[in-house]
């Protein structure tokens, strides 16, 4: 049985749920687990869950034009994964987040959660915050750097912003994420050594 707790302890650092909505929320969410390698979510499926990694690793990738994965995000644990736009427009999803280790997490349908948002204010409060972190605050700055920083730069940052996955991930996985060839990965990984 998988301990509810972490999730409700995250979700209330963005604000405190009423015991009415918490109760509501809780309804809906149920236990999963992933093998690695797993999909969550598989390009071109219509999502319908979101879910809160409690022990594991997700990553979000999809395919280039040069045929290429390319990793958009990393969701360790405390993180909800999911792929929003196509499940609010209840369209395919354009990339895949799959289990980069054996991954534990709490799912939820989220339309039933946005209903729960129209219920309870304190829901809709963590909502926007939730999005004002993570799909403002946090991307904005990542989607600049791609374009604007150098791979070594971009490299530092993310040793900065997730010193816990360089032991977890393998090298081609940060190369993907930061946009750059495995070569360039290892000429930047032995020049830090």
């Amino acid at each position: 049985m998988t301990d509810i707790t972490p999730f409700f302890q995250k979700i209330n650092t963005y604000t405190t749920l009423s015991p009415e909505a918490e109760a509501d929320w809780r309804s809906i969410i149920r236990p999963n687990s992933y093998d690695k390698g797993e999909d969550f979510i598989r390009m071109g499926s219509v999502p319908r869950n979101v879910a809160f990694v409690v022990k594991g690793l997700f990553a979000q990738s999809y395919i280039a034009d040069s045929g290429e994965a390319v990793i958009k995000y990393f969701f360790p644990e405390g993180r909800i994964a999911g792929s929003i736009p196509a499940t609010l427009t209840r369209s395919e999803s354009l990339f895949s987040i799959s289990a980069l280790e054996a991954t534990t997490v709490l799912e939820y349908n989220y339309h039933e959660f946005k209903r729960l948002v129209t219920l309870h204010a304190s829901i809709a409060t963590f909502y926007i915050h939730y999005m004002e972190r993570h799909w403002i605050i946090d991307k904005e700055p990542y989607e600049i750097s791609l374009r604007h920083d150098t791979a070594k730069s971009r490299y530092d940052d993310f040793i900065k912003n997730y010193p816990e996955l360089l032991k977890r991930v393998k090298k081609h996985h940060i190369a993907s994420y930061l946009g750059i060839t495995p070569t360039q990965m290892s000429r930047i990984f032995f020049a830090n050594k």
